[in-house]
């Protein structure tokens, strides 16, 4: 009995990710893992096991590192680790861009720093991004989910419909119009973010 609460007691224990400390840490100071190892004495083997929680280091072995790094304990166990980007969004959970006739939502609304913008885009019938053609740069390419949705990339123009896709240099001359009597619906994506 004693030892099952023991078990349930360690497992309820908050457990403090050194591997992530270490790697925050390091990364901070600029050190490759290489360099850190050289500093302290250690394996660069040995590093990246720790930093993968793959091997739990001595309190002397993590004594050296923090000394390598200039580190206290108290400072090392203190510092706050940086989050980790989310991954997931429901459904409800993704930012709308434009409303109207014609609505944008894009994911990860919220990253600043995304090199890739992905947007669902629905069409109401007669819905279109303009008179004015639109311009910028990167590329961008999607996927119509339903519906029927003109598009003009400079001279060419093509209807596409449910399962059609295209690709193209943003630069160029483009225009989106629902020319069907349902919504089109596509998911696109496009690199740099334009909005």
């Amino acid at each position: 009995m004693a030892r099952r609460k023991s078990k349930e007691a360690e497992a309820a224990r908050p457990s403090i990710d050194v591997g992530a400390r270490l790697k925050a840490q390091r990364t901070r100071a600029g050190l490759s893992q290489r360099d850190l190892a050289g500093m302290a004495g250690v394996t660069n083997g040995m590093i990246s096991m720790i930093e993968q929680n793959k091997h739990s280091p001595s309190v002397a072995t993590l004594n050296r590192l923090t000394d390598a790094l200039g580190l206290s304990f108290a400072e090392f166990f203190s510092i706050s680790l940086p989050e980790a980007p989310r991954v997931f969004y429901l459904k409800d959970e993704l930012v709308a861009l434009t409303e109207g006739k014609v609505r944008f939502v894009v994911v990860a609304g919220e990253r600043e720093d995304k090199a890739l913008q992905i947007l669902h885009e629905v069409y109401a019938p007669g819905g279109d991004t303009g008179a004015t053609m639109l311009t910028h740069r990167g590329e961008e390419g999607g996927l119509v989910i339903s519906g029927e949705i003109e598009l003009t990339v400079g001279p060419q123009r093509r209807v596409l419909r449910a399962g059609d896709a295209y690709y193209f240099e943003s630069a160029t001359p483009h225009r989106f119009r629902n020319v069907g009597k349902a919504p089109a619906v596509i998911v696109s994506a496009c690199t740099p973010p334009f909005m």
